[in-house]
């Protein structure tokens, strides 16, 4: 969805400070990852939603998977891992990125009808919204 010689660019280590590992405060963002025998396959961020007509909602920053690893469920773990404390969530996706939408409609997302440019990493990009709402059965978990 992104230009390739944007993605070429980017380097891990310049993201990592992004990232909060085994925070337990609710106000902050939180990242967990999925490993399968010490590789990374993918990680999840989430955290208030920054949404100002979405109070008290959570919100999903970032979900990504290894493409070596679509399929094999871990983006399935990462999300219900992800739900944390919210009983609402939102969550922004690039406009055109169908494969995700479908992915995040089988998770039980809808749209909102919300759309937005933002500025991801530098690169303006057209977002849609989707939210969800959240119970008990759905895999919520304490941090």
């Amino acid at each position: 969805m992104l230009p390739d010689d944007y993605l070429d660019r980017l380097r891990p280590e310049d993201r990592t400070g992004h990232y909060a590992f085994g925070s337990s405060d609710p106000e902050l963002p939180h990242t967990i990852v999925a490993l399968e025998e010490h590789v990374m396959r993918g990680f999840a961020t989430t955290g208030p939603c920054r949404d100002s007509d979405q109070p008290a909602t959570g919100e999903l920053f970032a979900l990504y998977v290894d493409p070596d690893s679509w399929g094999a469920g871990v983006g399935q773990l990462l999300i219900r891992e992800s739900r944390g404390h919210f009983t609402d969530a939102v969550l922004w996706v690039l406009v055109g990125n169908e494969r995700a939408c479908r992915f995040y409609r089988k998770d039980g997302w809808e749209s909102d009808d919300h759309v937005r440019q933002d500025v991801v990493w530098g690169l303006q990009v057209d977002e849609s919204r989707l939210r969800r709402h959240l119970s008990s059965s759905d895999g919520i978990s304490d941090r």
